[in-house]
């Protein structure tokens, strides 16, 4: 029996980073998805079942931080990875809280990151 690929939905708002990262991940063996922010990625979590997002802190009409407290409130069990290119202390500290499992600053390691996937399905 052939395992089925593990689902990421990537969440950022500025369209070269999400599909940079997207391709580096697929590359990996990973089906990917992606939002441009947090309505769209909402919209499609209705739909669709995913078994990690990765979504960037820092986005217009609804930020990273938003968009956790709704998974936690719609898709409580989500892995969740914030990212974001201002490792601010309060926005760690509070999606910690919210329970994501990491906080990653851009650029974003691709051998850390895909580290953390690992341990992430290492553990489901």
């Amino acid at each position: 029996m052939v395992e089925q690929k593990k689902h990421i939905l990537i969440v950022d708002d500025e369209e070269n980073a999400r599909n940079g990262l997207a391709k580096l991940l697929s590359r990996e063996g990973y089906e990917i998805s992606t939002a441009a922010n947090g309505h769209e990625a909402l919209n499609y979590l209705r739909s669709r079942e995913v078994e990690l997002i990765i979504t960037d802190i820092n986005m217009p009409e609804m930020n990273g931080i938003t968009f956790l407290r709704e998974l936690n409130r719609t898709h409580p069990a989500s892995n969740v990875i914030m990212v974001t290119a201002y490792g601010e202390v309060e926005s760690y500290i509070e999606a910690m809280n919210l329970g994501a499992f990491e906080y990653v600053n851009k650029p974003v390691k691709v051998e850390e990151l895909i580290k953390i996937i690992a341990k992430i399905f290492k553990e489901k």
